[in-house]
């Protein structure tokens, strides 16, 4: 992933890129990951899908799918995987993606953003206050959950392999791990 030296805000973003341009500044410090590899978009597609029906069978709010702004302040946005944002937070939807913070984040990671996904960006939702976030790591067929509590996150639930992962946040929404790590790449 490339990192650029210049500091940057989401008003630069608007400028000196087009729209299309996938970008995240995190800490007025600009990235722009690669194209996610075959497994990280069926992944990506088969979890938003479960996520989206859940969503609307409940009238809970709306799932977004990247690329898709989220934009925590000026210093930092950020495009995660699946974003859900609950019927209270609609408001904060625009034309060109979400300003403020999203209810629930999923970041599906890959070597090249390990780092950066399983720390720093965690880091980043704890401290703006993501009531849930999940990583989930396709080379170990891994879902991790972790929840707000106390503006500190703790670990909500791990799964490896086989089982099923439950949201706290969205009470009955659950997703069996062999219907997420289907696909061989």
């Amino acid at each position: 992933m490339e990192t650029l030296l210049k500091t940057y805000t989401y008003q630069d973003l608007l400028n000196e890129f087009p729209t299309e341009t996938r970008c995240e500044i995190i800490a007025n410090e600009l990235f722009m990951p690669p194209a996610p590899n075959t497994e990280h978009q069926f992944i990506s597609r088969d979890l938003s899908v479960e996520l989206h029906l859940f969503v609307k069978r409940n009238q809970k709010g709306q799932v977004a799918v990247a690329p898709f702004d989220v934009i925590l302040d000026e210093n930092n946005v950020v495009q995660p995987d699946i974003v859900f944002i609950s019927n209270e937070n609609l408001k904060y939807l625009t034309k060109r993606g979400f300003e403020g913070v999203p209810d629930l984040l999923v970041e599906i990671i890959s070597p090249s953003t390990f780092y950066r996904d399983s720390v720093e960006k965690k880091d980043l939702y704890e401290q703006f206050g993501v009531k849930e976030y999940w990583i989930v790591e396709p080379a170990n067929k891994v879902i991790e959950i972790f929840t707000l509590q106390n503006g500190k996150y703790i670990l909500h639930q791990f799964i490896a392999e086989q089982g099923k992962v439950q949201s706290k946040l969205l009470q009955g929404f659950e997703v069996d791990l062999k219907d997420i790590f289907t696909t061989q790449v």
